[in-house]
C-alpha cells in the first residue's frame, strides 16, 4: 500500500523547506519503527503551500508480537501467584510451567495482535505534527489568545491523508484529515479531491501544481539558460538562486527582462546583490563575461500575455532599487573624489568594536602596525609602507553610504572607491581580500600586501579576545574566531609562509603595551590553532594524532614546517618499518614507566654491553646524529629514514635482551640504552601521541 500525508498551510519559508521536509520524513520513519509498521521508501519534500510525504510499500498491519513475563515458583502462595495473574491479566491455566535450576517457575506469555496501518497511522499523523519544530512559527486564529494554542511556521490550513484510495482519519490543531486539497493559487484555486496516494502527484500537475522541488528548480534552471541563450547572453549560475526561486513557486516561469544600461555605472557586484537579495532575480553576463543589462525573474503563473505585464512591472521595481543603488555609489565616490579614502577614516572612531577592545579606529591601527611589522621582520616579502597603508585603509568603506546599504560588498566597495581616486592597486586588492578567506570554499588572498593586511587583522581579532579572557567555549562562539584562525592557517599554508607565532605574539604584546597575559593566552591560543590545524587537515586525510605527536614536542609555531613534519611522520608510520618502529616505542615507553616507580637501585654498568645491546647502541650513535640534522635542515623525510635505521636494532634488542636483568647495574645500562632510543625518536615526534 501507498500512503500520503500533504500538510497544507500558508506560504512556508523558502529557506526552511528541505529541513522541515527532512524532519517530516525523519519523524515517519521513527514513529514506524517505534509501532512495527514496515514500509518502503519514503520520500518527502515541500511547496510553498504544502509539505508532504509518500510511503510505499506500507504493510497491511503490524507484526504481532509475544513478551515472556517471569513469574514466581510454581509452590509460592496463592497470594504471590494471584498477584502475577493480575499483572499479566491471565488466568492460572494459561500458565506454563517450567524446569529451572532454581525448581519448577511459573512463565507468563502475552501475545499481542498487530494492528493495522490505518490504526497505527491515525495515530502517528497527530504525534509528528505536534511535535513539529520549526526555527520560527506562530499562533493564528481565535486561539491564538493563548500561549497553548496550536504553533506553525505559517497557519495550518488542511491535512490530506490516504492510504491508498482511504482516507486515514486523524484530528490535529482542531483540523480533520481529508482527501481534499488545492490547485494553483490562480490557475486551480477551488478544492481538489484526491482518489488516491497513486494519483496525487498527476492530479495536483493538472492542477498546475509541481509537488517535486527537483523538478521545480530542473524547469527553472533548463528554462533561465535557454532564454539568456536566446537573447545572446548567459546565466550567471547561482544554485542557491535556484532551489530559492523553486521553493517560491508551485508552477516556475522563468521570464527575461532589462534595465537601463547607465546603470552599468554601479559596481557590479551591488547591482548582482540587489537583483538577488531583494528580488531573487538571476545576474546575466554578454560574450565578453561582463554585467549584462538583463535578468531573469520567475513568476509563478502562467499569464495570457506571455507574461509582458510581469517583466514590466518587475522591470519598473528593479530600476527603483538601481536609482537607489546609484546614488548611494555617487555620493561614495563624490565623497572620496573630495577627501581621499582617508577622509572616512574619522567615522570610524563612532564605532565600538568591542567594549573591551576599543573602537574600529584603535582596531584600525593596531592592524597598521602589525601589518608593517610582519612585513619589516622579513616573515612576508611586502613592502611595509604599503601594507601599513592598505590596514589603516582596510575598513574605510565600512562608513560608506554603498556599504551601509549593502553590508555584503564590504571590501569590494572599498576597492572600487579605492581604484577611483589612484590608490595603488595593490592596495585595493588588499581592501577587498583581507577579509578572505570568509569560510570553506573561500579564496585566499595570495598578493604580498593582500596576505600581510589579512594576517594581520585576523591576528589583532584572535589576540585581542584571548588577551582579553574570551576565547570560544563550547559550541559558542559569537565573535567567529574558530572561522578566523581557520583562516590564518589557510593563508599561512596557501602562500607557504613561514610565520613563527610566538614571536608575532610577543610583538603584539609590545606593540599594545600589554602585560600580564604572556604565560596564560599565549599557550591557550596556540592549543586553539592546534584544534583548528587538525579540523583543517582532516579533509586532506592528515591524521590528528600526528599532529599532536609534533605539537607535543613543544615550541613548534611555525605551521607550514609543522604540517611539513607532520606529512613525513604520517608517510613513515603507514610503512613496514614505521608500524614496526612505533610498535618497538610503544614496549620501550611501558617500559621505563614501569621503571620510574621501581627505579634500579645502582648506577649503570659501564660499557655497552653485547650482541643485541651492543647493536642497539652503535644504531643510535649513527641514527641519532643523522635524524638531528635532518630535523634542523627541515629534511623530514630524511629523518624518518633515520629512525627506519632503527627498527632491525630495537627488534633484535627485544628479541634477544632480558631488559629487568637481576644485576641492577645492567638494568640501569638497558634502561638508559631504551631511554636514548625514545629521546631519539622525540627529536621527531612524540610517539606517544600516535594511535595504534
Amino acid at each position: 500500500m501507498k500512503f500520503l500525508l500533504e500538510l497544507q498551510s500558508e506560504e512556508i519559508p523558502a529557506r526552511m523547506q528541505a529541513a522541515a521536509a527532512e524532519q517530516l520524513k525523519t519523524r515517519f520513519v521513527e514513529a514506524m519503527k517505534a509501532a512495527g509498521l514496515a514500509h518502503g521508501t519514503v520520500t518527502a519534500d515541500a511547496t510553498p503551500r504544502r509539505l508532504w510525504l509518500l510511503a510505499d510499500d506500507v504493510a497491511a498491519a503490524s507484526a504481532g508480537s509475544a513478551e515472556e513475563v517471569k513469574g514466581p515458583a510454581a509452590t509460592a502462595p496463592a497470594q504471590a501467584i494471584e498477584g502475577f495473574l493480575k499483572k499479566t491479566g491471565l488466568t492460572r491455566e494459561q500458565l506454563e510451567e517450567r524446569e529451572t535450576p532454581k525448581g519448577v517457575v511459573l512463565f507468563a506469555v502475552i501475545r499481542r495482535e498487530g494492528r493495522t496501518a490505518a490504526e497505527i497511522l491515525a495515530e502517528a499523523i497527530p504525534q509528528i505534527v505536534t511535535g513539529f519544530a520549526w526555527p520560527k512559527s506562530m499562533r493564528w486564529g481565535a486561539a491564538s489568545a493563548s500561549t497553548a494554542s496550536p504553533r506553525w511556521v505559517r497557519p495550518l490550513t488542511g491535512i490530506l491523508a490516504l492510504l491508498d484510495h482511504d482516507v486515514v482519519p486523524c484530528s490535529v490543531f482542531g483540523l480533520t484529515s481529508g482527501r481534499e486539497t488545492r490547485g494553483h493559487r490562480i490557475h486551480a484555486p477551488g478544492v481538489l479531491s484526491i482518489t488516491s496516494a497513486e494519483t496525487w502527484a498527476d492530479q495536483l500537475r493538472a492542477a498546475h501544481v509541481l509537488v517535486a522541488s527537483a523538478e521545480r528548480q530542473q524547469i527553472i534552471a533548463t528554462r533561465a539558460e535557454a532564454l539568456a541563450a536566446d537573447a545572446g547572453l548567459t546565466l550567471i549560475p547561482d544554485a542557491g538562486l535556484v532551489a530559492e526561486n523553486a521553493g517560491l513557486t508551485e508552477w516556475p516561469v522563468p521570464l527575461l527582462g532589462r534595465f537601463d544600461p547607465d546603470f552599468l555605472s554601479v559596481p557590479r557586484e551591488v547591482i548582482v546583490l540587489t537583483m538577488r537579495t531583494n528580488q531573487k532575480y538571476f545576474a546575466l553576463a554578454d560574450s565578453a563575461g561582463a554585467l549584462a543589462p538583463a535578468f531573469i525573474c520567475v513568476a509563478n503563473l502562467e499569464a495570457n500575455d506571455g507574461g509582458a505585464a510581469i517583466i514590466n512591472g518587475n522591470q519598473r521595481v528593479l530600476s527603483a532599487r538601481l536609482s537607489d543603488a546609484r546614488f548611494f555609489w555617487e555620493q561614495d565616490l563624490a565623497a572620496v573624489k573630495a577627501n581621499g579614502l582617508e577622509g572616512f577614516l574619522p567615522k570610524l572612531s563612532d564605532i565600538v568594536f568591542h567594549e573591551r577592545l576599543g573602537t574600529l579606529a584603535e582596531k584600525v591601527e593596531r592592524v597598521a602596525a602589525l601589518a608593517r611589522w610582519l612585513c619589516e621582520s622579513g616573515a612576508l616579502p611586502a613592502d611595509p609602507a604599503l601594507a601599513e597603508r592598505a590596514a589603516r585603509l582596510a575598513k574605510a568603506d565600512l562608513v560608506s553610504a554603498t556599504v551601509g546599504e549593502f553590508p555584503e560588498v564590504q571590501g569590494l566597495i572599498g576597492r572600487y572607491l579605492a581604484l577611483a581616486v589612484g590608490i595603488d592597486p595593490a592596495i585595493a586588492d588588499a581592501i577587498r581580500d583581507h577579509y578572505k578567506p570568509a569560510g570553506q570554499g573561500d579564496d585566499v588572498p595570495t598578493q604580498p600586501v593582500s596576505v600581510a593586511v589579512a594576517l594581520a587583522d585576523k591576528l589583532d581579532t584572535l589576540f585581542g579576545f584571548f588577551s582579553a579572557d574570551m576565547p570560544p567555549t563550547g559550541s559558542k562562539d559569537p565573535f567567529a574566531l574558530r572561522r578566523q584562525a581557520l583562516g590564518v592557517l589557510s593563508i599561512l599554508s596557501a602562500s607557504e609562509t613561514r610565520l613563527p607565532l610566538r614571536a608575532v605574539m610577543r610583538q603584539y604584546i609590545v606593540l599594545q603595551k600589554l602585560s600580564g597575559f604572556e604565560a596564560g593566552w599565549m599557550s591557550q591560543l596556540m592549543d586553539f590553532f592546534a584544534d583548528r590545524l587538525k579540523v583543517q587537515q582532516r579533509e586532506a586525510g592528515v591524521r590528528h594524532d600526528l599532529i599532536d605527536a609534533v605539537f607535543a614536542l613543544g615550541g613548534e609555531d611555525d605551521f607550514v614546517r609543522l604540517l611539513a613534519r607532520v606529512k613525513a611522520l604520517q608517510a613513515f608510520v603507514e610503512t613496514e618499518d614505521g608500524t614496526n618502529l612505533l610498535a618497538g616505542y610503544k614496549r620501550t615507553a611501558n617500559i621505563l614507566k614501569a621503571a620510574e616507580k621501581d627505579p634500579p637501585s645502582a648506577e649503570p654498568a659501564t660499557g655497552i654491553g653485547d650482541g643485541a645491546e651492543a647493536a642497539l647502541s652503535d644504531a643510535l650513535d649513527a641514527a641519532l646524529p643523522q635524524a638531528q640534522a635532518a630535523v634542523a635542515d627541515e629534511r623530514f623525510t630524511d629523518a624518518m629514514a633515520a629512525l627506519a635505521a632503527l627498527r632491525g636494532p630495537v627488534d633484535g634488542f627485544f628479541d634477544a635482551v632480558m631488559v629487568n636483568d637481576p644485576d641492577p647495574a645492567v638494568r640501569a645500562r638497558r634502561l638508559a640504552l631504551l631511554a636514548r632510543f625514545r629521546d631519539a625518536v622525540h627529536g621527531v615526534a612524540d610517539f606517544s601521541h600516535i594511535e595504534g
